[in-house]
This record gives structure tokens, C-alpha cells and sequence, in this order.
């Protein structure tokens, strides 16, 4: 899905301020995914970025059975955008792509490193447990170092018939996830970026007046 990386990365790096922001965004932080949406034209690309611990309540690398079906059963869950975050019928939105996956701490530096290289999270998936040190004598020490933390990536790219009619997205995001507490939204339009926070007990983002 090259469209989006295109869109956000060129967005991002053209406003230096914005720049800044997103590296901020970027710490691992409990709690708290992030949403970056382009909008050009009809066409609307996203990306989310979620701790482990936010979707399915741990982050170290699921390799049991137990482990792996929350995994599957969250990215089939953010395999479907429209669902989580809800635009109004009015905009006439349709997902043209949409993909889910886990991926390492290490491997989103990356991403964000090489905003420009489309990787699909779902094939990460079969590799989420490639941590070289794996699991100590206890089991979870090695969870505790930021390096051994995993995080969710989902990238969608929809096609709306009017844009403008979208004045607000509904978060049905905090009730698929309950241990999702916030998310910090960037919006990216052909004038500029903005930055907003949406939190659970406020899931609707009023966007009236954007456009």
C-alpha cells in the first residue's frame, strides 16, 4: 500500500513542526496508539500504531496457541476500519485496502525510519516471535526492556465520495479494545496537518469546520 506512506511521509517531513510532534508520538507508551490520516482528494489513507498491551493485553512475543488466537482475532479486527473508527454515511467511504499485523519495537523504528517501504504487517505476523534474547529463567524479564516490546500496525486506504461531509470519525475503537485508554490523531490535509487527542470517556472526534 504505497499511497499511504506517501501521503504521511511527504505531509510529515514538509512540516518540520509536525516532524517533531510525531517523533514524540513515536515513544512506546502505554495506553496510547496513534492515528495519522493523509486526506487527498477522495482518497483517505491511515495508519495506526497500538502497544500490544492496548489490543491484546501483553507484549511480549505470542508463540502458544493461548497467546496466538487473541493475536489473530485483533488483527481481523483492525482489518476492518470502517468499524473502528466510523465516518458518517454522508461521505460515501469504501475500503479500497486495509491491513493488519503485529510487529516488534524495533521493526516500527524501522518503518518509521523508511516511511517509503511498504511492508505488510500481516506477513510480521508469522514472525512475531523473532526475538533473539527470547524468554529468560522467569519467562517475562526480557518483556521488561523497551526492545522486547510489540505493537500493532494496521494501514488503510479508502475511497469517499464526499470528503467534506466527514465533520466528526466515532471511536467504536475504545470498545473493541478496552485496555485502550487514547488515541493522539494527526490529520493531514492539502493545507496543513493538525493534531488532536481523542480519549476513551470523549470517543468522537469533531472535525467540523476542517474541510
Amino acid at each position: 500500500m504505497k499511497v499511504l506512506p506517501f501521503l504521511i511521509a511527504t505531509a510529515i517531513t514538509a512540516t518540520p513542526v509536525i516532524a517533531e510532534e510525531t517523533r514524540q508520538l513515536d515513544a512506546h507508551e502505554h495506553g496510547v496508539g496513534q492515528l495519522d490520516i493523509a486526506i487527498d482528494g477522495q482518497q483517505i489513507a491511515m495508519e495506526l500504531h497500538a502497544p500490544g498491551a492496548d489490543i491484546v493485553g501483553f507484549e511480549y512475543a505470542a508463540e502458544s496457541a493461548k497467546d496466538l488466537a487473541p493475536v489473530d482475532a485483533a488483527v481481523a479486527k483492525l482489518s476492518a476500519p470502517l468499524a473502528l473508527f466510523v465516518l458518517p454515511e454522508a461521505a460515501g467511504c469504501s475500503i479500497v485496502e486495509a491491513s493488519a499485523g503485529l510487529e516488534s519495537e524495533e521493526e516500527h523504528e524501522e518503518h518509521g525510519d523508511e516511511h517509503a517501504d511498504d511492508e505488510h504487517a500481516e506477513d510480521e505476523h508469522e514472525d512475531h516471535g523473532h526475538d533473539e534474547d527470547g524468554h529468560d529463567e522467569d519467562g517475562h524479564d526480557d518483556h521488561a526492556d523497551e526492545s522486547g516490546h510489540t505493537e500493532f500496525h494496521a494501514e488503510y486506504l479508502l475511497n469517499c465520495a464526499e470528503p467534506s461531509a466527514i465533520t466528526g470519525i466515532d471511536f467504536a475503537y475504545f470498545g473493541s479494545f478496552p485496555n485502550a485508554l487514547e488515541v493522539e490523531v494527526q490529520i493531514i490535509i492539502d493545507t496543513g496537518a493538525t493534531s488532536f487527542e481523542v480519549e476513551r470517556d470523549a470517543p468522537t472526534l469533531d472535525l467540523t469546520g476542517l474541510f
